[in-house]
């Protein structure tokens, strides 16, 4: 990159999309500047499911309007919603609701299969650029199905990957145990997904891709930002609590749901939430997994990854503060053994963390609308794994001034 092209960046947010921006951007040439409270990797993004998920699934819709009642009333079900949130949560849920119109619902698909497609080849990318190809599984995912009618409520979903272009396998009894020999008899159905990746280490990954940029000359700051200013020169100002000041030609806000309170400030609010997911990490399993797995109608995954086997997923619906309720994760694990008979409860540790929701699934990746210089890149939802290479680029390229390979209307800041 020649000299005067170059530009001072500040990327606020060290997880998996802030260090892959981070090292985007500095591979790019630019003088970058990444900035957290904590260390690279250790927040949400320490305990996503691994999984790579090519398959887009918009959040809203009439199917999931049929099951929200019976999901909401369920205290074993895949969404939980605590009563004294409600009301906070109002205003998101009736987005969420308007989200779902058949004609904005084909919208989101396209948008979101608009990055799924680049998904897979920008991560292979990624890994290669960091010598890490080996994190990357070459197995891919099993969509489980105890029932017939379980299958068949999930058609629309197979017919979606149908129109874009996904393969897929539908496997029925024997074939199942072929794939996936720990897997129960009385699974009635399954769908191999074969380009559905998995991670084996995700906290391994944002290291790896920390560690990369600083070789690369990546500066680190640890601390939390109070705030974003304009100086009457055209610099971007990040003012931290500590009082220190990182003055930038650009500032990159990927902080998942903590960008919201950065959003706000800069007079932009943005109706981002926490979908607080759990995991159950078991160290002595008692059985190997070959291929992730996932069971649409309980909304949970297996995934083996960090050295064991991971159980996790479902939502729970009450904000930031709340404290963790450890039964969540406990009734995934049984859900989890219903499936996989063999699976054992040893050397096992639970996990809480906070996703960045928006409404419409599909992520914030876009300027500011009221602040030349800064960019976000927020509100990835249960696909910030699978979406962080191709954010990264698309990132990259808006802040070196190239027109990103991407329709990036929807995923404007301003679109609520």
């Amino acid at each position: 990159m020649a000299e005067e092209t170059k530009k001072r960046v500040v990327v606020v947010g060290a997880g998996v999309i802030g260090a892959s921006t981070a090292f985007d951007l500095q591979r790019r040439g630019h003088q970058v500047t990444l900035v957290d409270k904590g260390e690279p990797g250790r927040g949400t993004s320490f305990g996503n499911m691994a999984s790579i998920a090519l398959d887009f699934a918009a959040g809203s819709g009439p199917s999931t309007w049929k099951k929200m009642p019976r999901w909401l009333l369920d205290p074993e079900g895949p969404v939980w919603l605590r009563p004294s949130y409600a009301a906070k949560m109002l205003p998101w849920f009736l987005r969420f609701l308007a989200a779902g119109r058949p004609s904005r619902l084909r919208q989101i698909e396209d948008a979101g299969m608009s990055l799924s497609e680049r998904a897979l080849g920008d991560f292979r990318q990624m890994l290669q650029a960091i010598a890490a190809s080996e994190l990357m599984t070459e197995e891919g995912c099993l969509a489980i199905y105890e029932t017939e009618a379980e299958f068949a409520a999930d058609r629309g979903h197979l017919a979606m990957m149908q129109r874009y272009g996904l393969e897929f396998e539908v496997l029925s009894n024997g074939a199942i145990q072929y794939y996936e020999p720990a897997l129960s008899p009385a699974i009635a159905k399954a769908v191999l997904l074969p380009d559905n990746k998995s991670i084996r280490d995700p906290y391994r990954l944002v290291v790896k891709l920390a560690e990369a940029a600083k070789a690369a000359g990546t500066a680190f700051v640890s601390g939390a930002v109070r705030n974003i200013e304009r100086k009457g020169d055209g610099a971007v100002v990040v003012l931290l609590e500590d009082g220190g000041r990182l003055e930038a030609d650009s500032v990159v806000l990927a902080a998942g749901v903590h960008t919201r309170f950065l959003a706000e400030k800069l007079g932009e609010p943005i109706p981002l939430e926490t979908e607080r997911g759990y995991h159950t990490q078991i160290m002595k399993p008692g059985i190997s997994m070959r291929y992730s797995m996932i069971w649409p109608a309980r909304a949970f995954m297996v995934t083996p990854t960090a050295g064991g086997i991971r159980v996790g997923g479902n939502v729970e619906l009450a904000g930031l503060d709340a404290a963790p309720d450890f039964r969540r994760p406990r009734v995934l694990v049984r859900h989890a053994q219903r499936a996989l008979p063999g699976l054992k409860l040893e050397e096992a540790t639970d996990w809480m963390g906070h996703r960045p929701a928006l409404p419409d699934t599909i992520p914030i990746i876009s300027p500011s609308s009221k602040m030349p210089g800064v960019f976000y890149a927020t509100g990835h939802g249960h696909l910030g794994l699978t979406y962080a290479p191709t954010t990264a680029r698309l990132i990259g390229d808006m802040v070196s001034g190239i027109k990103p390979p991407v329709d990036m209307r929807p995923f404007r800041i301003d679109r609520y």
